[in-house]
């Protein structure tokens, strides 16, 4: 094994006190081009390393980012969140930090991950994601005043640093379309009414279609989970409807959820795009290559990743940094399955 190069040989190949060079690469003191150019070029001929888990203890830094998210089915892959994790990780390291992943835990024993990541000092801070309302991990972060960032807001009296997607604004864009193509009849396949994101969702579906006249049938909106057997079940229900209430066009509040609307639309011996409208959210990579092609909204989950980093190592480096909020519109993609009414 390589003999480990130390502070001091450096300093002495620079000509410098080895107090010096430490503050320099540490980006603690500013000195003169030429110094550190000789700091810099003796660090890479002699190939020093520094001594990452002395000098986080010194800092008492651990240089890892904590991040747990709930599990899916083993079965089914999921692209959004491997963008967001690849995301993060990118920009992490680009700080100096890494990502710690660890076991999500569900009803009370939620923040026990948290409670033993903070109590054993194994991460500098947090980032969280699906995001509730009273959600209990936010609760325990905020009173042992531990450094983290959310992916999604929360009960709006609750300061925190947080990115979010505007789930309105882009349902909005999705039923201003399906107006646009004249659909009128136009139902929701959402999830439980206690979902902050669902309740997001569904305000924007709401609005859009009050500022056009429309209100809509009690009948026209599902709700449960996200899941492709509910989003089947759900559109053979509605398709069942009498004729002058059987809607033209079904927004599903997530990819899977409209997958399975578009086999019911076709298992009935309907086309979607054609009899019948169907559109998603999420816009899985997947959505582009159904047949038909699947109408869906975009999150930016790559810029989701940067800011929350970037948020988390603004708050470590400087703790009396002001809290702040940041919320990203999503983007329509406009595929073949919401064509206009027959």
């Amino acid at each position: 094994m390589a003999r480990q190069i130390t502070l001091k040989e450096v300093a002495a190949r620079a000509g410098v006190s080895y107090q010096t060079v430490s503050k320099v690469l540490n980006k603690q003191v500013q000195v003169s081009k030429e110094t550190e150019a000789r700091i810099h070029a003796a660090v890479q001929e002699l190939g020093y390393r520094p001594n990452l888990i002395a000098r986080n203890m010194r800092q008492q830094r651990s240089r890892l980012i904590g991040y747990s998210w709930q599990p899916a089915s083993p079965d089914q892959g999921n692209a959004i969140l491997d963008s967001f994790l690849q995301s993060m990780a990118q920009a992490a390291e680009g700080a100096g930090y890494h990502v710690l992943c660890f076991p999500h835990h569900s009803g009370s024993e939620i923040i026990a991950g948290y409670r033993d990541l903070i109590e054993t000092n194994r991460v500098d801070g947090f980032v969280i994601s699906s995001v509730e309302f009273d959600d209990p991990r936010i609760d325990f972060l905020r009173r042992q005043k531990f450094p983290f960032v959310a992916f999604g807001r929360s009960n709006p009296e609750w300061n925190f640093p947080c990115v979010d997607v505007d789930g309105a604004d882009g349902m909005r864009q999705v039923v201003e379309h399906l107006l646009s193509q004249g659909h009128l009849r136009i139902a929701a396949l959402a999830w439980p009414e206690e979902s902050r994101v669902g309740q997001n969702r569904m305000s924007g579906y709401l609005a859009a279609l009050e500022k056009a006249g429309v209100t809509p049938l009690p009948e026209w909106i599902r709700r449960g989970q996200g899941t492709l057997d509910f989003g089947q079940t759900a559109a053979e229900e509605l398709l069942e409807l009498p004729a002058a209430q059987r809607p033209t066009a079904l927004v599903a509040f997530n990819d899977i959820m409209a997958i399975g609307a578009m086999s019911a639309v076709e298992a009935r011996g309907l086309q979607v795009g054609v009899d019948v409208a169907v559109t998603g959210f999420d816009d899985n990579p997947m959505a582009q290559y159904l047949r038909p092609s699947l109408t869906s909204v975009r999150q930016p989950v790559w810029e989701i990743g940067q800011q929350v980093i970037s948020l988390l190592v603004g708050a470590l480096e400087d703790p009396l940094r002001e809290s702040i909020c940041s919320l990203l519109s999503p983007q329509l993609i406009v595929r073949q399955s919401s064509g206009q009414p027959i």
